[in-house]
C-alpha cells in the first residue's frame, strides 16, 4: 500500500516510479479522490460540530421558554442530521474507492533495481558451479518414471494435472531435501522455525499483496478461507497490527510447508514434470527489520538461499530482476536460478525480495525505538530457501548416471542413512 501523504508531496516522483514498471501516470486520479474524501471529511466534521452547538442552543431556548427559537434550532438539527448521514456515506465511499485504487498498484521499484521491460532485461549478478558438458541429460520426469518412483498418471486420476505421486527412496529424497534446508536455515543462519496455518483469512493475503489482484491464482474454500500460496503469507502476518519494540528486530522466521497455487496464468507452460505444480513443498524465509536495515538484510537473505545450493553442489546463477519483471509487492528482488540440465537452461528456484514498508502499511505493522511516542512501519522481506520440488528436479538431473541411477549429494547423507544411490525399482 502506498502513502497518500507522500504522493501529495511529490506526485511526479510517484508517477515516475510507476512508469519504471511500465504503468501510466496515476497520481492525478489518486489525488482527486483524496481531495474529495478530505472535503467530505471537512463538511462532516463541521456539521457534527454545528450539531453539538445547536443541541446546546435548543437546551437554552427551552430553558428560557422561547418556543420559537427552540423550534428553529430543532429544524436546523434535523437538517444537520441529513447532512451528516450524506457526508458519512460520501466519505466512506470515497475512502473505499481510494483504497481500492491504491491496493491495486504495485510497490515502487527501489533505486538500485535495474530498469527493463521483462525477463530478458534481468541482470546477472554472479554465477556458481560447473555445468554438465558431457552430453545430454535425461529429463527428471523420464528418470523418475524409469525408476518406478514418480507417477504423474496416477496423480492426474486423483487430482488432475500438475500433481505428482512420489514413492519410496524418491519420496525420502524429497523429504530429506526439505529437512536439510530447514535445518540449515535454523541452525546455521539464525532463522526461527515456525509451523504456521496453511489456511488463512483473506485479510492475511491482502496484507502481503496477493489479494485482491491475484485472486485467480489462489485456492478458495467454501468457508471463506484460502490455501496459502507460500508460507510468506502466514509468517509475515505474524506481526500484523503489532507495534514492535525495535530492540527485538530483526525477526527472522522460516517454515517448511506445502504451498498451493492455481497457476491460472501458466496455461501451456511447464506442463510436463515437477517444475510447475499446484501443490509443492517450500522452505520460506521471512525477515521483519527496521527500515534502515532492509537493504543489507536482502543481501544476507539471498546469501542464505545461495548457501543451500552451494552445499548441494548445484550450479546456479543470481539475477537482479528488472522493473518489468518485479513482483507486485517487491521493490528489489534477486532470483536464484538453478541449472536444469535436460533443458540446458537456468530455472528459478528461489526469489528473495525486499518489500520495504509496502506490506507493513497493508498489515499495520510498526516498530518503535525506546522513548519514542509514535512508531514507524517496519520493512518486510521474504525469500525461498528453497523450493523443494525444483531442488529435487535439479538433484535428479545433475546427479544422474548413465544407468539412470541418481547419486545422493554428500550434504544429504546424514538425512538418508544407508542410501547413497537411487536405482530402478526391482
Amino acid at each position: 500500500m502506498h502513502d497518500v501523504r507522500a504522493i501529495r508531496l511529490d506526485p511526479m516522483a510517484f508517477d515516475q516510479g510507476m512508469a519504471r514498471r511500465g504503468l501510466p501516470p496515476v497520481s492525478e486520479a489518486i489525488l482527486a479522490l483524496d481531495h474529495a474524501r478530505r472535503e467530505a471529511q471537512t463538511v462532516l466534521q463541521e456539521a457534527q460540530a454545528r450539531r453539538k452547538q445547536v443541541a446546546a442552543l435548543i437546551g437554552k431556548a427551552k430553558g428560557a421558554g422561547d418556543a420559537a427559537a427552540a423550534e428553529s434550532h430543532l429544524a436546523e438539527a434535523e437538517a444537520l442530521k441529513d447532512v451528516i448521514a450524506a457526508q458519512t456515506a460520501a466519505e466512506s465511499d470515497l475512502a473505499a474507492r481510494l483504497n481500492a485504487l491504491l491496493a491495486g498498484l504495485p510497490n515502487l521499484p527501489g533505486a538500485t533495481t535495474p530498469d527493463g521491460a521483462g525477463e530478458g532485461d534481468n541482470v546477472e549478478v554472479r554465477r556458481w558451479g560447473q555445468l554438465w558438458d558431457n552430453g545430454p541429460r535425461r529429463d527428471h520426469a523420464d528418470l523418475g518414471a524409469a525408476l518406478g518412483l514418480m507417477d504423474f498418471e496416477t496423480a492426474a486420476r486423483l487430482a488432475g494435472s500438475r500433481f505428482v505421486v512420489l514413492k519410496g527412496p524418491l519420496a525420502r529424497l524429497e523429504r530429506a531435501l526439505g529437512q536439510f534446508m530447514l535445518d540449515m536455515q535454523t541452525t546455521e543462519h539464525g532463522y526461527t522455525e515456525v509451523s504456521p496455518p496453511l489456511l488463512v483469512r483473506g485479510q492475511a493475503l491482502y496484507g502481503t499483496g496477493q489479494l485482491p489482484k491475484f485472486e485467480e491464482d489462489l485456492f478458495h474454500t467454501t468457508d471463506d478461507r484460502w490455501l496459502i500460496p507460500t508460507a510468506e503469507v502466514s509468517l509475515t502476518n505474524l506481526v500484523a497490527g503489532e507495534l514492535l519494540d525495535e530492540g527485538v528486530l530483526p525477526l527472522r522466521m522460516t517454515a517448511l510447508t506445502p504451498c498451493f497455487r492455481a497457476e491460472a496464468g501458466a496455461s501451456g507452460r511447464d506442463t510436463k514434470g515437477m517444475i510447475r505444480q499446484h501443490q509443492f513443498n517450500k522452505v520460506e524465509m521471512v525477515s521483519i527489520v527496521a527500515p534502515e536495515r532492509s537493504d543489507e538484510e536482502l543481501e544476507r537473505m539471498t546469501a542464505c538461499a545461495e548457501a543451500i545450493l552451494k552445499r548441494l553442489e548445484l550450479p546456479f546463477r543470481t539475477m537482479a530482476l528488472c522493473t518489468g519483471d518485479l513482483g507486485f509487492s517487491a521493490r528489489k528482488t534477486y532470483d536464484l536460478e538453478v541449472w536444469v540440465a535436460s533443458q540446458g537452461a537456468y530455472r528459478e528456484i528461489s526469489s528473495c525480495s525486499n518489500c520495504g514498508d509496502f506490506q507493513a502499511r497493508r498489515m499495520e505493522a510498526r516498530c518503535r525505538a525506546p522513548g519514542e511516542k509514535g512508531g514507524r512501519f517496519v520493512h518486510t522481506l521474504n525469500g525461498s530457501g528453497l523450493a523443494v520440488g525444483r531442488a529435487l528436479v535439479a538433484v535428479m538431473e545433475h546427479y544422474q548416471d548413465e544407468d539412470g541411477a541418481i547419486a545422493i549429494p554428500q550434504a544429504l547423507h546424514a538425512y538418508l542413512p544407508g542410501l547413497s544411490r537411487i536405482t530402478p525399482a526391482a
